[in-house]
C-alpha cells in the first residue's frame, strides 16, 4: 500500500466529502485520518484526508480528482507521503533556530530532508557541516542583493527544494523572490510586532514592562512580516526578567513555533485561506 494525503479547498456546499470518499472507496483506498473546516465567513471549505491506496494507483487517483474538480471548484493537491519535503534553510548569525531544526531533522521529528543551508555570513558553517549538510556562504550588500537572491533561487533549483525556511535570516526578501516562491517560504520572528519595531525589541519590551512574549511563524509575502500566520508560541514573564532573560525566553519560543510550522507544512496540514491559514491537525 502507498500512503497519500489529499488537500483541497473549494466553495462550501453539500456533497464534497461524499464525493471525495466515493472516489477513494471505488478504488479500494482506506481513509486513516481526515479533518475538515467550513469557514462561514468566507464560504470556503477545507479538507485534509490521509489514506492508504493500492500500489501504482497514483495516476488513476490524479485523473479521478481532476475529473471531480470542475463540479466543486476544487483547488486540490495529492501528496505521496513517501516523498519527504526538501528544505533549504537560510540563516544569518543567530543559530538557535537552525540548531533546533537540524537536531529535530536528524532525530526524525520533522519528516523533512534538509538539503542545504545558506547564509549571508560564514558563522554557521561548522554547525551545519557537523550534521553532514552542505553550507553556502552568500554575502549580500546593497549593490549585489539581486545577484545574491538569484543564487538563492539557483540553490532552490539545484537541490529541488520544496520549502525555504528563514531560521532568523536577517534580510528582507525582495517582492520578486517572494512572488517566485508563493506559499513556499516560512519565516520566524518575535511577536512584538507591530508595537516594538526596529533594533532591540526586547529592550523596548522591557522598558514597557510587558507580561507576555512570544514568536510568530508565518508564510512570507511581499508585505513585510504580515504573511499568513501558521503558528504562534507565548510565555508569561514578569518584572524580574531583564532584556537578556527576555531574549532567552524569546529564543525558545522561536524554536518551538518554527519547528511546529515546518512540521505541519511538511505534513500538508496548512492550507492558505486568503490572509490567514487553516491548520488541520
Amino acid at each position: 500500500m502507498t500512503q497519500y494525503v489529499l488537500t483541497l479547498s473549494c466553495p462550501d456546499r453539500p456533497g464534497i466529502v461524499a464525493a471525495v470518499s466515493g472516489v477513494l472507496a471505488e478504488r479500494d483506498c482506506n481513509i486513516v485520518e481526515s479533518q475538515q473546516f467550513g469557514d462561514r465567513g468566507t464560504g470556503r471549505f477545507f479538507l485534509r484526508t490521509q489514506f492508504d491506496a493500492p500500489d501504482g494507483l497514483g495516476g488513476a487517483l490524479t485523473e479521478a480528482f481532476a475529473a471531480l474538480a470542475p463540479e466543486f471548484g476544487l483547488d486540490w493537491r495529492l501528496h505521496d507521503l513517501a516523498r519527504r519535503t526538501r528544505v533549504l534553510i537560510l540563516v544569518s548569525k543567530h543559530g538557535h533556530c537552525l540548531n533546533d531544526l537540524l537536531y529535530r531533522h536528524r532525530s526524525g521529528l520533522l519528516g523533512i530532508d534538509v538539503v542545504a543551508v545558506a547564509s549571508n555570513h560564514p558563522d554557521m558553517r561548522p554547525l551545519t557541516q557537523s550534521y553532514g549538510i552542505d553550507y553556502h556562504h552568500l554575502p549580500v550588500t546593497a549593490d549585489n542583493r539581486a545577484a545574491q537572491e538569484a543564487e538563492i533561487l539557483a540553490l532552490v533549483e539545484h537541490y529541488g527544494a520544496d520549502l525555504v525556511v528563514l531560521a532568523r535570516y536577517m534580510q528582507i526578501l525582495s517582492d520578486d523572490l517572494c512572488a517566485k516562491l508563493p506559499g513556499r517560504i516560512i519565516n520566524i520572528h518575535h511577536s512584538f510586532l507591530p508595537s516594538f519595531k526596529g533594533a532591540k525589541p526586547y529592550h523596548q519590551a522591557h522598558e514597557r514592562g510587558v507580561k507576555l512574549i512570544g514568536a510568530t511563524a508565518h508564510y512570507v509575502t511581499p508585505h513585510l512580516d504580515e504573511g499568513p500566520i501558521i503558528e504562534q508560541e507565548v510565555a508569561r514573564v514578569d518584572h524580574t526578567h531583564g532584556p537578556e532573560e527576555l531574549m532567552a525566553v524569546g529564543r525558545d519560543m522561536e524554536c518551538l513555533a518554527l519547528a511546529r510550522a515546518v512540521r505541519w507544512h511538511a505534513e500538508h496540514r496548512v492550507l492558505i485561506n486568503a490572509d490567514r491559514t487553516v491548520v488541520l491537525r
